[in-house]
């Protein structure tokens, strides 16, 4: 994903508390030190399709894809079932403890993989998927909650962008990792990115300011936040639940799996490394636009057709995919990049939308938990179906991620005329 992927738990701004800073000269500054964190922290995540690709043909020869899939399946998956606790905390503690800590932890994570050792699994499922899953959550949950304090009007836009900050990590990555690598070796690039990270947080903690919350939230509050199972027994939530779970089962393959699918598939095209920049580039406008066009036209009204759009492209575009041209595989990572960045975008807005001001967090998380599971096995299960031995070995998991994305946005689907029969009104 992988994007990765947007888990945050939201707190409810009432209209009759402090004015809103929308515009302020304070609340972009806050914006822009969410970005950082989201391009230190979530960008490392969602470049992990450059670590699939250099494991399988470097580190890890000996281990099958959905095997080392699993390392980068983990930290997404980490981070959605910690992010109700990181966002409780963030309400009640803001800012102060919770940046440097999580930014220690992401940078010692980092600098510990830089040690990791040809051949040895257990190291950079450690220190990449345990450690670095742990502690991501600490700097996106809160990164994105700070900024929502600081907007209402322009709430989703903002957002947006701090989110396009792991699109554009995740395409700035990749290519640095690249060129690093052969040149320094893989130690000692990672140690350089850790030390890009850190500039990052320093700049982050010294513009982002959290607003005093009106009343600080008692620990009975605090532990009621985190999860609120109760809007499963709301058809809408549920079924909008289900169909996000199985379309997730297939939205991260391409992330994932892009690099090496085209190594096999035209191995005499240079251009391989750069597809996942690619992809994630072309996120960033989907996270943006996703979030500017969501509050105009709907946020389901936004997020089912894209869902569709995505597995749609798998099929019609990425499967018939032919050895000695690599150009329709340029123009999906492109479209694909750009759909699944509003889906990942857009999903917490919409899950907000149908909950109580009062359970939002509570709610959200409980959503993103079901979405946990489908992050953690999706991506390995699509790497057990392929067969490096053939030109064609990809075949099956292309058409596992595109059937789980239309499937899914089917079920979504449904959940929005359940909200709203009429396809014609915003929703």
């Amino acid at each position: 994903m992988k994007e990765e992927d947007i888990c945050v738990v939201i707190t409810p701004v009432d209209e009759e508390q402090e004015p809103s800073s929308d515009g302020s000269v304070q609340g972009w500054l806050t914006v822009l030190g969410s970005t950082l964190v989201y391009f230190a922290s979530f960008g490392f995540t969602n470049s992990f399709g450059f670590f699939q690709d250099y494991y399988q043909t470097h580190y890890l020869p000996d281990y099958p894809p959905s095997t080392i899939a699993f390392i980068g399946t983990l930290q997404t998956s980490l981070m959605y079932v910690i992010g109700p606790i990181a966002g409780a905390l963030f309400d009640a503690y803001g800012l102060r403890w919770i940046y440097p800590a999580a930014a220690l932890g992401c940078c010692c994570s980092v600098v510990g993989l830089s040690f990791a050792q040809p051949g040895a699994l257990w190291q950079p499922f450690v220190s990449q998927g345990v450690l670095f899953g742990l502690v991501v959550a600490f700097n996106t949950q809160p990164a994105l909650a700070v900024v929502g304090q600081h907007f209402k009007q322009r709430r989703a836009l903002a957002m947006g962008l701090v989110a396009g900050g792991s699109s554009i990590s995740g395409s700035f990555l990749p290519i640095v990792l690249s060129y690093l690598v052969p040149k320094i070796g893989f130690g000692w690039s990672l140690r350089v990115v850790a030390l890009m990270m850190l500039c990052c947080y320093l700049i982050a903690m010294a513009i982002s300011r959290t607003k005093e919350p009106p009343k600080p939230p008692t620990t009975k509050a605090i532990v009621k936040s985190l999860l609120d199972f109760q809007g499963y027994k709301d058809p809408r939530y549920l079924v909008l639940a289900i169909g996000n779970f199985v379309a997730t089962l297939g939205l991260y393959i391409p992330y994932y799996y892009i690099g090496s699918y085209a190594l096999l598939r035209h191995p005499s095209a240079s251009i391989h490394q750069y597809l996942l920049p690619l992809i994630n580039g072309s996120g960033f406008f989907g996270r943006v636009l996703g979030g500017y066009f969501a509050d105009k036209t709907g946020r389901l009204n936004l997020l089912c057709p894209m869902t569709l759009l995505s597995g749609i492209l798998c099929i019609a575009m990425w499967l018939p995919d032919q050895p000695g041209s690599i150009a329709t595989v340029l123009v999906f990572v492109c479209l694909y990049g750009f759909t699944s960045g509003i889906f990942i975008s857009v999903t917490p807005p919409a899950v907000a939308q149908i909950s109580p001001d009062d359970k939002i967090g509570g709610r959200i998380g409980a959503f993103f938990m079901l979405t946990a599971v489908a992050t953690l096995v999706g991506t390995p299960i699509a790497g057990m179906l392929i067969d490096e031995s053939s030109p064609d070995g990809y075949t099956n998991m292309i058409i596992f991620a595109g059937v789980t994305l239309i499937f899914g946005g089917g079920l979504m689907c449904f959940g929005r005329i359940l909200c709203e029969r009429n396809l014609r009104k915003k929703c």
